[in-house]
């Protein structure tokens, strides 16, 4: 691993380029807002096809609450991005046109910037994530994608309501949210945890987290799965009038 000056990694070492992934929240207020923000969900996509430097790219909804419900929430939207390194990740979200847009219009956002250390399966047959960063030992975040069979599609939404009281209620996550590209049958959630043994001990806990997943292992609920953790790098923007991870790390 490299440094900056001031002691920063920077993830492009004698040449050698590590990839990084960003996920970006905003939040629209003004319904005006909520509508370009909902018209972009199609039109934004020739702007992301324009920008050489992404690998891959995503533009996402969220659901109502935290996200994990099928009713859409109109206020938040995300974009997942995946980069050659940090510096080109910095470079394109702080100049380029599209990304300058969603900040004018948000009236908050939060990038969080991160390093894929493990993964397995595909997204849209593809395998965006590579693993080529080594667990820092901070905190740890974990995102699951799914796309859902149809058939199965209410079984599946009777189950969530029940995991997101769980998670809500653990005193160990650090950020949570329920994101997805199509309503219904494609769902990712996201969080954010202070350490591999506290995620872990969520997992593993018995209660509706691990009744769904021995669910889904034994009707193959899914067409396609990617599961993926990564070391959280930095952040940049506030999320709910402050920073989630800062103002975890100054109660530490």
């Amino acid at each position: 691993m490299c440094f900056d000056t001031d002691k920063r990694p920077l993830y492009v070492c004698k040449g050698t380029v590590i990839q990084v992934v960003t996920i970006s929240f905003y939040r629209f207020d003004t319904r005006l807002a909520r509508l370009w923000a909902f018209a972009m969900m199609g039109f934004a996509r020739m702007h992301f096809a324009r920008l050489s430097s992404l690998q891959f790219w995503k533009l996402c909804g969220s659901g109502t609450g935290e996200g994990f419900t099928p009713r859409p929430n109109t206020a938040v939207y995300a974009i997942l991005c995946v980069w050659p390194d940090q510096p080109t990740a910095e470079q394109t979200l702080g100049h380029a046109g599209i990304f300058d847009r969603y900040q004018r219009m948000s009236a908050e956002s939060w990038t969080i910037y991160l390093g894929t250390t493990s993964v397995r399966g595909r997204w849209s047959g593809t395998a965006p994530f590579e693993a080529e960063h080594a667990f820092s030992g901070g905190p740890i975040a974990a995102l699951t994608r799914a796309t859902i069979k149809p058939s199965i599609l209410l079984k599946f939404w009777d189950r969530v309501p029940a995991i997101s009281d769980v998670i809500g209620t653990n005193p160990d996550v650090m950020f949570k949210i329920g994101i997805g590209e199509v309503p219904f049958f494609h769902q990712i959630t996201f969080s954010i945890w202070p350490d591999t043994k506290s995620m872990a001990a969520f997992a593993r806990r018995d209660g509706p987290h691990a009744q769904a997943i021995q669910a889904v292992r034994d009707g193959l609920w899914f067409k396609e799965e990617l599961y993926a953790r990564f070391n959280v790098l930095g952040t940049q923007g506030s999320w709910n009038g402050h920073d989630p991870l800062q103002l975890e790390q100054n109660h530490a």
